[in-house]
């Protein structure tokens, strides 16, 4: 049985995160939505997402196949009433199509935003869902916690050195090559844990729960408030509260972000701070890409949602609640709109477009100081969003 994850109408309320991805290959906890199905089910994963992202995430198709929607989060309850389902039936909760099970046949018709006319199953259980970039973040500590126990169970830490205080109830777990110097890590508030060869320097203050992902660095002296997600190579330092970075991003000096998102390929300056509650301390609102307007987040705190290769410069003011797309480059030092469209270049006093050539000679430039290579399908990929007019 092939096991295929689906993107549904959620992919358009998550741009400007999904204008690069699926929606499975966003991370919230420690894992991707695609690393956690994939290490329920033991096996990998296919994608069924926007035909122009489809080269970069294919999608494989065999006799037998389950489809699931990627904006929802594996737990134990679900991955037994997903892994009953017989060919023929959909599980449903309410108008969200949790899963389904077709053949080959089936899957070429499929629109992942019609509820297909199959024998419905009803899911009464509690799960988590990904629909809008800011339930990236306000979700964070409760995935956090699942992933805590896939991850680790059975499991021993490696311990840490004598220099580091640790106190609270909840544990912390060191992957091998981690590297904690002198740090002060309080789990009272929920587990953390340190992945392969990721790095906390000196002085750093960590209220948990945090999560490390591999060659994640925390630099001298940062403040850490969880639920905060680190993913594979970001280097944070300053002080964050509840963020998550998916991967290959950089806050690496003094400067507060909070209750944040930060695409990858991501770079914030010194200085750069943003805010993350209104002076009146009233709903923030957020725009949303699907509506073209903006929309209640139901949150007091929000703060900035920023798109792949996005890049502020120093001393940039970042206000409450705002949306950033892929691409842009951010300087000056007073308050940017709270929504500012993918590829645009300049500040407060105005925005020009940001250049394919030149957003692709600093692309190169960046991934490589990681010894990635910006691939064709990669630009195929950007010059697509570049030119979307919803950008």
């Amino acid at each position: 049985m092939k096991i295929i994850l689906f993107d549904d109408k959620s992919w358009g309320t998550l741009r400007p995160l999904t204008f690069t991805r699926p929606i499975s290959e966003l991370r919230v906890g420690i894992l991707t939505i695609r690393e956690k199905w994939e290490k329920r089910f033991g096996d990998k994963v296919a994608y069924l997402t926007k035909d122009y992202l489809q080269e970069k995430f294919p999608l494989s198709v065999e006799d037998d196949n389950l489809l699931i929607n990627s904006s929802v989060c594996p737990n134990d309850e679900l991955i037994q009433e997903i892994k009953s389902l017989q060919a023929g039936e959909m599980l449903l909760q309410g108008d969200c199509l949790i899963a389904v099970r077709m053949g080959k046949q089936d899957v070429a018709t499929f629109d992942p935003v019609t509820i297909p006319d199959f024998t419905r199953k009803e899911y009464m259980g509690v799960f988590t869902r990904v629909v809008y970039p800011y339930h990236l973040f306000s979700l964070n500590a409760r995935e956090l916690e699942v992933d805590f126990r896939l991850i680790t169970e059975g499991r021993e830490s490696v311990p840490l050195n004598s220099c580091v205080q640790v106190y609270g109830e909840h544990p912390v777990f060191v992957e091998e090559g981690a590297v904690v110097r002198c740090a002060v890590i309080n789990t009272e508030g929920g587990p953390v844990y340190i992945g392969k060869d990721a790095e906390i320097m000196e002085g750093v203050l960590v209220r948990g729960p945090l999560a490390m992902c591999e060659h994640s660095v925390l630099t001298m002296g940062a403040k850490v408030y969880g639920a905060t997600t680190l993913g594979p190579y970001c280097k944070c330092g300053g002080e964050v509260n509840n963020v998550v970075m998916i991967g290959y991003s950089n806050k690496a000096h003094d400067g507060f972000l909070g209750n944040s998102v930060l695409g990858e390929w991501c770079n914030i300056g010194a200085g750069t701070n943003n805010s993350n509650l209104k002076n009146t301390y009233v709903e923030v609102k957020l725009w949303d890409y699907e509506t073209k307007h903006f929309r209640r987040t139901g949150l007091q705190f929000c703060g900035l949602i920023m798109g792949d290769h996005a890049k502020l410069g120093i001393s940039t003011m970042i206000n409450t609640g705002t949306v950033i797309g892929v691409g842009t480059n951010i300087f000056g030092s007073d308050f940017p709109r709270n929504f500012v469209p993918s590829f645009s270049w300049g500040g407060a006093s105005g925005f020009t477009e940001h250049k394919m050539n030149q957003f692709v000679s600093t692309a190169e430039a960046v991934m490589k100081r990681r010894n990635k290579t910006f691939h064709d399908v990669d630009r195929r990929i950007i010059e697509h969003v570049f030119a979307d007019p919803e950008r």
